[in-house]
Parts: structure tokens; C-alpha cells; sequence
């Protein structure tokens, strides 16, 4: 059975950190059900298990623990072999389904030792912290004040931890998250009047506003039968994955829930018949 309208999609700008597109001919909801997954659903690596074996720095063991959990993993080419930890056979940890991280850093100087991000380092060359990624790319340019800070050591001071970073998405803890920012417009013009503008002279134009340049209002003439079909996405990357992958793991967790729902109510209707 042919679908009753076939979207659009077509991007307008795509780099390392974020990508645009408009996504045309399709209904509001299923706009806002792509925002969301793309922000909740796609699966990423973060550290969520570690052992501290020393830790003298001012900063406590849960304030270490969660600060390591929030560093973004590069897991471009590994997060679709990895397993979720529940799923694996393993009885703790494996190449299949985690990625092992040392830190031991100690101070010996007088001055303050920064620990950063530098310092955490990979068993699996293709997890590392975004930052360190950065380092190895001869084309892009880094600096050394671009690390993650995670706590400053002085003389005497040391931490030596152990950590395992494994597969998860955001609707479980947001250190999964795969974006910084998801966001799409598709009435640039508030022409349904969705919102209110208090002064809409002094309310800035959209960049995809429809409306003449000398046109000092950026709202447009209110159209009650309107109805949004173009929408404006905008997706930004925090660096574990790239922005186009963040797009198409998306769209297939999507498909999955709707697989799920399908196979669901075709079930319902085989009790149903056989009750009949």
C-alpha cells in the first residue's frame, strides 16, 4: 500500500560538528518524534564503571566518577559492534562490550598539575576522548587548552583510577547523549500563530523568513488553515558521533519503534480473531 505522502529531505549545510536540512511534506508529529530520538535514542560510549584505586585531590570519588562520565567518546566506528552491557554473555567486561581507560597522574612539583583528558588513556585507539582525537588529526588545528579538565593536583597529590566505558543512549542517563543541541523551525514567519510575539517590530526575522526585507514586522498575516510541512532541523554533534550518523541512527531507532508497535497490533488482532 503506498504511503500517503512521501518526505523530503535535503540538507543545506553538513560539517565535522553539526548538520542542516529540511525535512518537507510530512506531519509535526513526526518531526518532533525525529527531534527527539536524535537527542534521546541513538546510542553512544561513556565511561560508567570505574575503580579508583588512589585519589588525594580535593575533589571527592562520586565528583571524579561523574566528571569522567560526561566526557564525550569518539565511537564513530565501533558503537554498532558493540553490545549493550545487559545483552552481552560476558560476566563483567569484554572487548564487545566495553573499552578499558587508565589514569594514574601524580604530583611531584610545586606548581599545580592540571589532569585532564590527555591523561585518560584507551585500551581501543578508535574510544578515545574527543579532545585527544583532535591530537591525532594532523588537519585539524588543537590546542592544549582545548582538554577536558577533570581536577587539579598539587605536590603530593595523586589519583590512579581504572574505568570501563560502555553502549548506552540518553533516555538512560545524559552522559549518553550524542548532541549538544537539536532544533527545528517550521513556521519562520509565526503565520499560525503557535506563538506569541509581544512587539513583533521588535522581534528579530528568521533565516528562512518568507517576508519582503522592508518589512519591519517578522511576523507574517495570520493563516488559520495553515499547517506546517517544512521543517527546518538543525543538528549539533558533541563529538562522540558524526552529525550525518546522529541523523541516520536516529531515523533507524525510529523505524524500530515502529516496527515494535506494528508487530504489537498484529498480535492484538490474531487474540482477537482467535477469540472470534
Amino acid at each position: 500500500m503506498p504511503y500517503a505522502n512521501q518526505p523530503k529531505l535535503s540538507i543545506t549545510e553538513l560539517t565535522n560538528e553539526s548538520v542542516r536540512f529540511v525535512l518537507e511534506d510530512t506531519d509535526l508529529s513526526v518531526a518532533n518524534s525525529l527531534r527527539r530520538v536524535f537527542i534521546a535514542e541513538v546510542p553512544t560510549m561513556a565511561i560508567d564503571w570505574l575503580q579508583l584505586e588512589a585519589n588525594t585531590s580535593v575533589l571527592h570519588d562520586e565528583f571524579i566518577a561523574h566528571r569522567l562520565g560526561l566526557i564525550p567518546m569518539t565511537c564513530d566506528d565501533v558503537i554498532d559492534r558493540m553490545e549493550y552491557s545487559r545483552d552481552c554473555s560476558c560476566e563483567e567486561f569484554c572487548p564487545n562490550c566495553s573499552v578499558e581507560f587508565e589514569l594514574h597522574v601524580q604530583c611531584n612539583d610545586d606548581f599545580t598539575r592540571s589532569v585532564t583528558t590527555r591523561d585518560l588513556i584507551s585500551k581501543n585507539p578508535k574510544v578515545v576522548p574527543v579532545t585527544s582525537r583532535r591530537v591525532e588529526n594532523e588537519t585539524a588545528s588543537y590546542h592544549k587548552d582545548q582538554d577536558i579538565l577533570i581536577v587539579k593536583l598539587r605536590k603530593g597529590q595523586e589519583l590512579k583510577l581504572k574505568a570501563y566505558a560502555r553502549k548506552g543512549f540518553a533516555k538512560e542517563h545524559a552522559k549518553w547523549m550524542a548532541t549538544t543541541a537539536v532544533s527545528f523551525e517550521y513556521d519562520p514567519d509565526n503565520t499560525l500563530r503557535h506563538t506569541t510575539y509581544p512587539k513583533p517590530t521588535e522581534w528579530p526575522k528568521s533565516e528562512h523568513t518568507s517576508l519582503p526585507e522592508d518589512c519591519e514586522s517578522a511576523q507574517g498575516e495570520y493563516n488559520p488553515n495553515g499547517k506546517a510541512n517544512k521543517f527546518y532541523f538543525n543538528v549539533e554533534s558533541c563529538g562522540a558521533l558524526s552529525p550525518e550518523n546522529i541523523v541516520m541512527k536516529g531515523i533507524d531507532a525510529l523505524k524500530m519503534k515502529l516496527s515494535l508497535i506494528q508487530e504489537e497490533l498484529r498480535q492484538e488482532e490474531e487474540n482477537v480473531h482467535g477469540l472470534q
